[in-house]
């Protein structure tokens, strides 16, 4: 069960002073019972990547790794420490895929949870529409395994891992659906 992995199950002890006396409040923090310091459990910043080529079809990878290794996942990843999610979006679609982005716009936000080593890490993924000009370069490299194009009438949400991912396809497809029959965002 995916609870018996959430910070609030697995830290037993004070990080801070190594006491057992750590519970959880039942909402976002621990409080040490012997040196009262509190430790926050926050969603960590992700970034995903929505790229369409000339047919609409939209770029998915298949995950290198676990959690879900083999399953399809959109190009992305978290954010490190001191970066903008803009960079991030970037620095990662580079990395995962080669290729170069030259425009990016906010799409949203969805919340994730992120089975990693024994822990849930709950996640925000920040959504980017990018613009990548030139797919030539395109090839699969870092957490992905391989890329494909899906037209999105034809993506089957069965096949996604990761289940902000299947939020975010299913999200993308309505709008894609409603923009087709010209009802717009």
């Amino acid at each position: 069960m995916l609870s018996d992995f959430y910070p609030s199950s697995v830290f037993k002890f004070c990080p801070f002073c190594g006491a057992k006396e750590f519970v959880w409040d039942g909402v976002k923090s621990h409080t040490c019972g012997a040196c009262r310091h509190k430790l926050y459990t926050n969603e960590s910043a992700a970034t995903v990547a929505l790229i369409v080529n000339a047919q609409g079809e939209l770029l998915f990878v298949r995950r290198k790794y676990n959690p879900a290794k083999g399953m399809l996942d959109l190009p992305g990843g978290f954010v490190d420490l001191g970066e903008t999610a803009e960079r991030a979006i970037i620095r990662e679609v580079k990395e995962e895929l080669n290729l170069e982005v030259s425009k990016l716009q906010f799409f949203g936000s969805f919340p994730n949870r992120y089975l990693f080593g024994e822990l849930v890490y709950f996640t925000l993924d920040l959504v980017f529409t990018c613009t990548v000009p030139d797919l030539s370069p395109l090839r699969a490299a870092d957490d992905a395994e391989a890329c494909l194009f899906i037209a999105p009438q034809e993506v089957n949400i069965g096949e996604i891992g990761l289940e902000s991912i299947r939020e975010i396809a299913k999200s993308y497809m309505a709008r894609a659906n409603n923009e087709e029959k010209g009802d717009g965002l």
